[in-house]
């Protein structure tokens, strides 16, 4: 009884379920196509591992393997002695699950794969955007392996960690089947500006003392352009703004939360000095 799947990823038969996931996480890793984008060998033992861990890392399909029901590919093996009437000989193909799926959402009862020509494989790509184009949502082109261009959309409100799914523009199906996904794990670059908390964005502004004593207005940058922010009369530093609407533009867009820093723009102005030595407190 063949234990390949096993020997791939680097468990032993026994493993539990949390130690084959790791040990796929690492793998998965170690060989990733965008680290090693020109390394075929390492292409090819990626794939090797994201098949072994479609079996292994599903109970069920892991169980039917042990058994020797299904083999190193997931195709239901034929009966002892072959040949007999309601026997399998293994050439039906099967759709793929999707490995990545597994780790980042979970397979909750897979069901038994359906006949007909396997789906092609997904190809997964790392994303970097810009702190904006996570609150605001944009179209970014993207270059794919095979030399496409693709206009994507990002949307308002993504996070980073999240996967966009691209239907059918993976890798083509080797035997007719439907072409596989592209996955877009999204990494949101840090802002130097702004802070995001839920919907809601902070930043730190900084205040003339003058415009602080006296009321005014400042011009505010936010995500969607330059505003004008309205400072009320004898503001102080830590005093908090809010300016409606101007957060992350979900559904329902959340706020952009203004903390004043009052800031002396001539710390050696000859007249706001006498004024302080002269300032009874």
């Amino acid at each position: 009884m063949s234990k390949k799947l096993y020997s791939i990823l680097g468990v032993a038969q026994g493993a539990s379920a949390d130690e084959i996931r790791r040990a796929y996480k690492r793998k998965a890793k170690d060989l990733h196509p965008d680290l090693h984008p020109d390394d075929e060998v390492k292409l090819a033992a990626f794939k090797e591992a994201s098949s072994a861990y479609e079996i292994l890392g599903d109970e069920k399909k892991r169980a039917q393997y042990d058994r020797g029901e299904i083999d190193d590919e997931g195709n239901p093996r034929g009966f002892a002695g072959g040949g007999g009437r309601g026997g399998f000989d293994g050439t039906h193909g099967g759709y793929q699950g999707d490995p990545f799926e597994d780790i980042f959402s979970g397979m909750f009862g897979a069901g038994r794969r359906r006949p007909g020509p396997r789906k092609g494989a997904d190809m997964r790509y790392r994303v970097d955007i810009a702190f904006e184009d996570s609150v605001t949502g944009a179209r970014r082109e993207m270059m794919m392996a095979d030399g496409r261009v693709l206009n994507v959309s990002i949307p308002a409100g993504i996070e980073s960690g999240r996967t966009l799914r691209l239907k059918s523009q993976g890798q083509s199906s080797p035997n007719g089947g439907p072409p596989g996904d592209a996955l877009l794990e999204v990494n949101v670059r840090p802002s130097k500006v702004w802070v995001r908390d839920g919907n809601d964005l902070r930043m730190t502004v900084s205040v003339p003392l003058r415009t602080a004593l006296l009321g005014g207005s400042v011009e505010v940058t936010t995500p969607g352009g330059p505003v004008t922010l309205k400072v009320p009369e004898g503001s102080n530093s830590g005093a908090t703004l809010r300016l409606r609407g101007k957060g992350v533009q979900v559904k329902t867009p959340g706020h952009l939360y203004a903390r004043l820093e009052v800031m002396i723009e001539d710390p050696k102005d000859p007249q706001l000095r006498d004024w302080a030595r002269g300032y009874s407190g």
